[in-house]
This record gives structure tokens, C-alpha cells and sequence, in this order.
């Protein structure tokens, strides 16, 4: 498909997809990203609906580092699980050296 023919939400897996192994970006960059700076909530309602996409949804985290979308991952840590297995470091569902792992979708593409 042609990029402007994809939907927000595809847009928004095919941002989450490039996501480097160990790092994390925010709903609010991609959504930057996408030139629809105020619809960090909408990224997020694409995380929640990208199960089965084979999007690192896992790697999408809150502005300030913070898990809130582990609610809609199965089991009680399978988010903090997962990024803990790519090295990232979480504590009280807060991501550690969140500068240091937080990749910018706006500086790196």
C-alpha cells in the first residue's frame, strides 16, 4: 500500500514496528510523527488493537516513562516481562534511563 493510503492506525504499527530491540518510544512521538501531535491517545488505541499485527507494542510507553498500557497486555508483567528480556530496566512500572532508552521516531527517521 501506498502510505498515504494507509489507515492512522497502520501508520502507527508501521512507526511501532521500527522501534529498535531495547529501546521505547512515547504515544506522543509517534503521534508528532505522524503530524497529529494531540492524538497520542488515538497511538494508543492502536497499541490496544494491534495484537496479532506483529507490532513491538510493548516498546510504547507514556511521555514520562511510565507503563500504562500494561493493562492490556496478558498476565500481570508480560509488558515489563518483555522489555526487561531486551535489556530495559523497570521498576514500579517505570522505565530506568528512560532518556537513554527513548527513541524519537522525529530525529531518527
Amino acid at each position: 500500500m501506498k502510505p498515504e493510503t494507509l489507515s492512522f492506525f497502520e501508520k502507527v504499527y508501521s512507526i511501532a514496528r521500527l522501534i529498535p530491540y531495547g529501546r521505547v518510544t512515547s504515544y506522543g512521538a509517534i503521534a508528532k510523527y505522524l503530524g497529529a501531535a494531540r492524538s497520542a491517545r488515538m497511538v494508543g488505541y492502536a497499541m490496544n488493537g494491534s495484537g496479532g499485527k506483529n507490532v513491538p507494542a510493548h516498546r510504547v510507553v507514556n511521555r514520562n516513562g511510565l507503563l500504562t498500557g500494561k493493562h492490556h497486555f496478558e498476565g500481570t508483567n508480560l509488558m515489563q516481562q518483555l522489555l526487561e528480556s531486551e535489556g530495559v530496566e523497570v521498576v514500579n512500572n517505570q522505565i530506568q534511563n528512560f532518556k537513554t532508552v527513548f527513541w524519537d521516531p522525529s530525529e531518527a527517521l
